[in-house]
């Protein structure tokens, strides 16, 4: 696969890139930090050989402007580009978020309004060379408002509601829109953070993902245990859902 990752220098990104570049796959690297970039595609250099990086190119989820050139270096590099990943993006505590009015303004834009925004200009560019696959990291925390995760969550639905509604829409005109909803994940990102149940790994994570990308559908839970408690969780009434802490 032809495969463009943003977020690929950190945490869930990584373990995706490494595990493509180390099954023959050419990734082409998005990020907003140069030095990153360059010490993730020479260390997927090391593991998939030279071929395994197509190149990189700056690309900041809160600068708007870096996205269409950046996807555009992609596509000269790589020609048919198979599928956009969007790994990028924000997370902060509810006490964290209640606490800092900026840190939560930040968060919103980020996981919601500059993630759509970016992931209409790769929509534009895989539909314009005949169709492909957008690969989406949201949160099982947008699946049902909870207590922990009031603010995160909301973002993480919002951007949920908008992939559903792209997979409805352009389906049939060769876009495969897939919204991966990890459930707890040991990465930077949840450093400090008690684990809970069911708790997964970047590289568990980086499996099951590059296989819905060789066959794409619509909704990946992972870990896979996560649908359960989710579907679980999905039909508990409001009033017990106002007393319970998860």
């Amino acid at each position: 696969m032809n495969v463009v990752i943003l977020g690929a220098t950190k945490g869930m990104g990584r373990a995706l890139a490494r595990l493509c570049a180390e099954r023959g796959d050419r990734v082409f690297l998005l990020g907003r930090d140069a030095t990153d970039l360059t010490r993730s595609a020479a260390d997927l250099v090391v593991r998939g050989g030279q071929g395994a990086v197509a190149g990189t190119a700056r690309c900041d989820l809160e600068q708007s402007d870096t996205f269409d050139p950046a996807l555009a270096d992609a596509q000269h590099a790589l020609g048919q580009i198979d599928a956009v990943v969007v790994t990028a993006g924000l997370f902060g505590t509810q006490e964290e978020l209640e606490a800092d009015p900026a840190r939560t303004e930040r968060l919103l834009h980020v996981n919601f309004v500059a993630t759509v925004m970016f992931c209409e200009a790769a929509r534009k560019l895989l539909l314009s060379q005949g169709g492909g696959t957008l690969c989406v990291f949201g949160s099982v925390a947008g699946d049902r408002a909870r207590k922990p995760v009031v603010l995160y969550g909301a973002s993480k639905a919002g951007l949920a509601a908008y992939l559903n509604g792209l997979d409805h829409r352009y389906y049939s005109s060769g876009l495969r829109v897939i919204c991966v909803r990890p459930g707890f994940v040991k990465t930077g990102m949840t450093a400090g953070l008690r684990p809970p149940p069911f708790a997964g790994e970047p590289d568990q994570v980086a499996k099951e993902v590059r296989a819905a990308l060789l066959c794409p559908r619509p909704v990946v839970y992972t870990p896979l245990v996560w649908e359960l408690v989710m579907t679980a969780i999905s039909v508990l009434p409001r009033a017990l859902m106002r007393r319970i802490k998860f």
